[in-house]
């Protein structure tokens, strides 16, 4: 398990979040990681995934896996892949990629299995509680109408933070982090004070001018 708080960044695929551009990010990462002490997790793509693992120290997760096992199935990626790639675990059902419950439990379950962790996304404090049966690592709550905006979920839905933390530690005691229009250290203070254990950021980092004084302002708010 990664020390809490926790600051995950999901690269998507944005132009600035893969390829060289990922690189050049995931370093930056890193080096705020060793500077400030803070724990700091990179969500990448899997063609970008093990050249990344290589050169930095921060763990390295997938955007996203299949809920299968080796044999016939074209196209696809799954979890056995990251194991075999050296990776620290993988994003599951991001609201941009959807999963039926079954397939959730199978990458939860399998993640276990190979000593992976999980980071399970959930859309709502209903969603949230009832991922928390399932026991992934982290549940990380964002309401799909704030992610990428402008306004964060700390500021607009404050009580959804406090709901979903209340439905999964009802069930478990598992850390739930918060994302959507998370883009400074206020509305990371704000989250933390409300019980998150941490952030899941995306575009207020990967399409920033400036990332490191970008991160080093969320890290504040962290502190």
């Amino acid at each position: 398990m990664w020390k809490t708080p926790v600051l995950i960044v999901n690269f998507k695929l944005y132009a600035s979040g893969v390829g060289e551009s990922a690189l050049k990010l995931a370093r930056i990462l890193d080096k705020i990681h060793q500077e400030r002490e803070i724990s700091v997790v990179v969500a990448v793509n899997p063609l970008d995934a093990y050249r990344i693992k290589k050169e930095v120290s921060i763990p390295v997760i997938l955007q996203h896996a299949d809920a299968v096992d080796f044999g016939a199935h074209t196209g696809r990626i799954n979890v056995d892949l990251a194991k075999e790639y050296n990776l620290d675990g993988l994003l599951i059902n991001h609201s941009e990629r959807t999963l039926k419950i079954e397939d959730i439990d199978f990458l939860i379950q399998k993640s276990k299995e190979l000593d992976l962790i999980s980071v399970v996304c959930a859309n709502n404090f209903r969603v949230a509680g009832a991922l928390a049966f399932l026991e992934p690592n982290f549940i990380a709550m964002e309401p799909p109408e704030l992610i990428g905006g402008d306004i964060s979920v700390s500021t607009a839905r404050p009580e959804a933070i406090v709901e979903t933390i209340e439905a999964v530690k009802s069930v478990r005691s598992i850390p739930v982090l918060v994302g959507a229009g998370i883009k400074n250290g206020e509305d990371v203070k704000k989250a933390i004070e409300l019980g998150a254990e941490g952030v899941l950021v995306a575009s207020g980092v990967v399409k920033a001018k400036d990332p490191e004084r970008v991160v080093n302002d969320l890290v504040d708010g962290m502190m």
